[in-house]
C-alpha cells in the first residue's frame, strides 16, 4: 500500500511539472518578439523576495530594483535583522551602502557584491534574465514551456530556470526566476513589476 501511495504522489508531481521543449522555430520566433518588445524598455521596476547562497553562506531579503538605462538602484531589506543595504550605480561606478560604516565604491557591481557580501550575482546578465531575455554579448541555449515562454536559459555558465510567469501581462513577465552556477544560487520570487 505504501508503494502504491508513493507512486500516486510521484505521478501527481510529474503531472504538475511544466512541460519543457527544446528550441523550436515557433518558440524562437516568440522569444525574438518578446526581446524586440522588452529589450528597448530602459526604465522598469520590480519588487521581489531574493535568496542568494554560495554553498556555504547565504542571505535573503526583500528586494526593490529600479532600472533606468544603465543606471540601477537596489534596496535589500533583511526581514529577520531589519538591516537594509543599497547598491546603486551605472556602467562605470557602483556604490554599496549599509554594509560597512562608510560606502564601498567600485567600478564593477558583481565584484563589489562578491567582495563585501560573498554573493556571486552576475548583475549585468541578471538584468536581462530577470525579464526572461537572453543577455547580450554571448550565445545562449533555451528551453521553452507549452506557451512558448522561456523555461530555461543557459548562458555564460549559468542555468536560469523560470518556474512561474505573470501571464496576465502583455508580454508575460517572470514570477519565479532561479539561477545557478556551481554552488552559486540566486532565487527571485517577484511580487510585482512596474513600467517606466
Amino acid at each position: 500500500m505504501t508503494k502504491l501511495a508513493m507512486l500516486v504522489v510521484l505521478l501527481a508531481l510529474a503531472a504538475c511539472a511544466p512541460v519543457r521543449v527544446r528550441e523550436t522555430p515557433a518558440a524562437l520566433a516568440a522569444q525574438q518578439a518578446r526581446e524586440a518588445q522588452l529589450a528597448p524598455l530602459a526604465h522598469w521596476t520590480l519588487a521581489a523576495h531574493i535568496g542568494v547562497s554560495n554553498g556555504r553562506d547565504g542571505g535573503s531579503g526583500d528586494l526593490s530594483w529600479e532600472q533606468n538605462g544603465d543606471a540601477f538602484h537596489f534596496t535589500v531589506r533583511a526581514p529577520v535583522t531589519g538591516k537594509t543595504w543599497t547598491l546603486s550605480g551605472d556602467a562605470g561606478r557602483v556604490v554599496l551602502e549599509g554594509v560597512d560604516p562608510q560606502p564601498d565604491v567600485d567600478s564593477d557591481a558583481q565584484r563589489l557584491l562578491h567582495d563585501r557580501l560573498g554573493w556571486d550575482v552576475p548583475l549585468a546578465d541578471l538584468r536581462a534574465w530577470v525579464r526572461g531575455l537572453r543577455a547580450a554579448g554571448s550565445g545562449a541555449s533555451m528551453q521553452f514551456d507549452a506557451q512558448n515562454l522561456p523555461a530555461v536559459i543557459e548562458q555564460d555558465g549559468w542555468r536560469v530556470e523560470y518556474r512561474d510567469w505573470f501571464t496576465d501581462r502583455d508580454p508575460a513577465m517572470p514570477r519565479k526566476v532561479f539561477a545557478s552556477h556551481g554552488d552559486a544560487r540566486v532565487r527571485l520570487v517577484i511580487e510585482n513589476w512596474g513600467d517606466g
